[in-house]
């Protein structure tokens, strides 16, 4: 007979975190790195090349580790809130169809996808009419939006007639499938048009690998794909 050690503090730690979906934990997870972000750089506003993602830095080869922090950091309590509301709204029902890791890893890989190739088509070709189109290199970036467009992407090919509105349109709503192309490529010409910072290429790769893995997932698993798609649309 075999004996096993078990670890009070492991095992408590490990219900703690098991009783709190996974979408939750992201939400506080980014909350606080946020907040802590907001006060690091009223204080030292040097902190930015240490948390910020700048795409000049990722080019040369500089605080890589940014490609990470930065989708844990915000822009304002606005920029803050409604890409947590966006993530509590869509998270949860992700998580649900998914489960927890591959909503963890989906999440985590596609905002850093994201981060990459932004810095990468800022880098290169964020000059003159490129910076409107791609972003500036010099130009930090912050926010879980490229993540947010890749479980958002995610729906439009598994359950594409889920109906999508917009935090500020919440009586307008349209099937994923239509939706969420749309606040892409309207978001993104409003910013050609009008010279604004928001990371466009960031949403594209976000989007790209929930599409991209929504239709591994519509071939892997293609009867209960057809079975939440069923149901969705009696709902």
């Amino acid at each position: 007979m075999k004996y096993y050690t078990i670890n009070p503090k492991t095992s408590f730690l490990k219900s703690i975190f098991a009783s709190f979906p996974i979408t939750w934990w992201l939400i506080i997870i980014t909350s606080v790195i946020s907040i802590v972000g907001f006060i690091a750089f009223a204080i030292w506003p040097v902190s930015a090349d240490y948390l910020f993602l700048k795409p000049s830095n990722i080019i040369h080869g500089k605080y890589l580790w940014t490609l990470i922090t930065h989708m844990f950091l915000h822009g304002g309590f606005l920029h803050l809130f409604v890409n947590m509301f966006a993530l509590f709204s869509l998270g949860g029902l992700c998580e649900n169809i998914i489960g927890r890791k591959r909503m963890f890893w989906l999440y985590l890989l596609s905002g850093i996808f994201a981060g990459i190739l932004s810095a990468v088509l800022a880098g290169f070709f964020g000059t003159g009419i490129g910076e409107r189109i791609f972003g500036s290199p010099d130009i930090f970036m912050v926010g879980a939006s490229g993540a947010l467009f890749a479980v958002a992407g995610l729906f439009v090919i598994i359950l594409p007639n889920v109906r999508f509105s917009i935090i500020f349109l919440p009586f307008f709503s349209l099937p994923a499938y239509i939706m969420v192309p749309l606040v892409l490529f309207i978001v993104w010409g409003i910013t050609i048009a009008g010279d604004l910072p928001i990371g466009n290429v960031a949403h594209f790769g976000g989007f790209l690998i929930g599409v991209g893995y929504g239709l591994y997932l519509r071939t892997k698993y293609k009867k209960k794909i057809a079975m939440l798609d069923r149901y969705f649309r009696r709902c």
